[in-house]
């Protein structure tokens, strides 16, 4: 069961309390950038073809050319969507917060007042939705310096942008969930992108720790997404939430998953199994 919810209500209700609050925030209409998402979210499929004819021409172009020197780029880079992500993840988690903490569960994944009642974390809900399309970037700096690229990275962006762009025009209750703990992700990824930029050399435990907070993120997404089944066709219960939202929800976190974990097995603990098996190998040698 379907509420689709258009329009900012302007019925009073109870905001969590903020240090300070923006003009561009407090007069931010979620209903008018819907609007203009839901007309553009055709071309989103464009900027996704072109994205990817991109990159792979671009790594085609640089094969027999020297990688591009633009570390000074890549640290600004990296330090602009660290910030962005930070201030989106502080906008909206206390709006999470205050609804888990009086209403509960249920409507911290079914009902979107974060979007329809609350003008602060709704423009930073679509700030973040429109910082998919600027993430592609991500992959540009991985063509021009040759980097390794692989079917995980630029799978996860088109979808992501896709799946976002989609929720926020359905109003999808759901979404507050996904991107606060995506935003709370990223600032931590991007701040530890932008160090490597700089030419610290963070432990690798730190990398493996985003890894499994990443894995993590994908386990609870499908926890929301199966619990929202529930409320929606089992219980009755009015969710805003469609069940196409759905069912693209649980293919993306699903395969989200499985190529996670296999990056986390191949990146962190094939060269432990390979040594292992190297001693195992020395070992029968010795006693034979």
């Amino acid at each position: 069961m379907n509420v689709q919810l258009h329009h900012m209500d302007r019925v009073q209700v109870a905001l969590p309390t903020y240090p300070c609050v923006f003009n561009f925030e407090k007069n931010f209409v979620y209903s008018d950038t819907q609007a203009w998402m839901r007309d553009h979210f055709p071309n989103c499929f464009y900027y996704c073809a072109i994205y990817i004819l991109l990159i792979f021409g671009g790594r085609y172009y640089m094969s027999n050319r020297r990688k591009f020197e633009i570390r000074g780029m890549l640290i600004l880079w990296n330090i602009t969507l660290a910030l962005l992500s930070i201030f989106c993840n502080f906008r909206v988690m206390p709006e999470l917060y205050h609804v888990l903490s009086h209403d509960g569960y249920y409507h911290s994944v079914c009902i979107p007042r974060y979007l329809t009642h609350n003008p602060i974390s709704a423009f930073w809900s679509w700030i973040f939705t429109l910082m998919k399309l600027l993430e592609f970037g991500d992959t540009v700096f991985i063509v021009l310096r040759k980097q390794s690229l692989i079917f995980l990275h630029w799978y996860h962006h088109v979808t992501v942008l896709l799946y976002g762009w989609f929720s926020y025009v359905e109003t999808s209750g759901s979404s507050i969930w996904f991107g606060t703990v995506n935003a709370f992700i990223h600032s931590c990824m991007y701040c530890y992108y932008a160090l490597r930029a700089m030419r610290y050399n963070p432990p690798k435990w730190i990398a493996m720790t985003l890894t499994t907070l990443q894995i993590a993120q994908m386990i609870l997404g499908i926890i929301i997404t199966v619990s929202i089944y529930y409320y929606v066709q089992i219980a009755q219960l009015q969710c805003n939430v469609t069940l196409s939202n759905l069912k693209i929800s649980a293919l993306m976190y699903i395969s989200y998953l499985v190529l996670f974990v296999n990056y986390f097995k191949q990146t962190y603990l094939s060269d432990r199994i390979g040594k292992k098996n190297q001693f195992q190998s020395v070992s029968s040698t010795k006693t034979d």
